[in-house]
């Protein structure tokens, strides 16, 4: 592997594509505030339209740093770049997992978005002197992955990273090794395919009007604003709450409208009344209900609410045949 110290130019349209994703996490961030404060329904943000626009985010992010991998590297790594920005990043990994689980212990985030790049960002480099398409092969058997590799034996603390557990753990930001290496490693397949430098409508983009350049500037320090955007956001939807108070019902009403409406996105209004009220009346019988609804359920407290969905999908079947 080739060392280089020359510095690699900038491609504006990639500044712009990355300032683009943080418009988009900010909007999916500010929603997930205004429902833990109260001002939308419970779930809304766990429903599967907002899961797919949530992990659309991810993954655009996650691509974008496999393609400025290649694009500050190429096969001529530059160490002192590589190891500040590592260093850059694992330590706002670290400062992400503190903040998070003083603010929601039981779902603090230890292994996210960021923790994650800074894991691929080394195992990228295996890559980087080996054939576009080998990257290529990687993305798509570590997306394939976790629909057949997953163990009980992952199911530990220490290996939640792997991403191969039966189940997925806790937390409000998990983002794994398996699939989500995929995106990275397709990232860099592209660029080495490819050089974005290369692609003419790639190259050509210039920042001109004011949209362009506030995207483009967003992108250039994409993590100084990822890491403000989210504690700034909290605060001004808490002083907000403070003068306009959020109006909620009973958790009980709130429950049952949240669950009924993400479960009706798939299945039927019959099934899905019969199986809401189950889950509501089983919540409830063991005094989990406000815990569920607070979204701070332990790993052992998330362990048995799948048992009860089971269950009460199991026995709304049954009643509606």
């Amino acid at each position: 592997m080739h060392i280089s110290s020359s510095r690699k130019p900038r491609l504006e349209a990639i500044d712009i594509a990355r300032g683009t994703a943080l418009v988009a996490m900010a909007i999916y961030h500010c929603t997930w505030d205004l429902e833990f404060f109260g001002y939308l329904e419970p779930g809304l943000t766990a429903s599967p339209g907002w899961k797919v626009f949530a992990r659309s985010i991810a993954s655009s992010f996650i691509f974008l740093a496999g393609m400025s991998l290649v694009l500050a590297h190429g096969e001529m790594i530059r160490p002192g770049s590589f190891l500040k920005r590592f260093a850059m990043i694992a330590g706002a990994a670290a400062l992400i997992s503190v903040a998070s689980y003083l603010f929601a212990p039981q779902a603090f985030i230890f292994f996210g978005i960021l923790h994650a790049i800074a894991l691929f960002s080394i195992a990228g480099l295996l890559f980087m002197h080996l054939p576009w398409w080998t990257a290529l092969l990687g993305a798509i058997a570590a997306i394939a992955a976790p629909h057949y590799l997953r163990a009980p034996v992952f199911d530990t603390a220490l290996l939640w990273w792997v991403g191969l557990a039966p189940s997925d753990p806790v937390s409000n930001d998990y983002v794994p090794l398996f699939p989500w290496i995929g995106p990275f490693l397709a990232g860099i397949a592209l660029s080495k395919l490819r050089h974005p430098a290369q692609v003419p409508w790639v190259s050509a983009v210039i920042v001109r009007d004011r949209i362009s350049r506030i995207l483009a500037f967003g992108g250039r320090h994409s993590l100084a604003v990822y890491l403000v955007h989210q504690p700034l956001l909290i605060a001004v939807i808490w002083l907000f709450s403070q003068l306009v108070p959020a109006q909620t019902g009973s958790p009980q009403a709130v429950f049952l409208n949240a669950c009924q409406r993400g479960c009706e996105e798939q299945l039927d209004t019959g099934f899905c009344t019969r199986y809401c009220i189950c889950m509501l009346d089983t919540l409830e019988a063991e005094d989990r209900l406000n815990t569920v609804m607070s979204g701070q359920t332990s790993e052992t407290d998330a362990e048995i609410v799948r048992n009860h969905v089971e269950q009460c999908t199991t026995a709304s079947t049954s009643e509606g045949q």
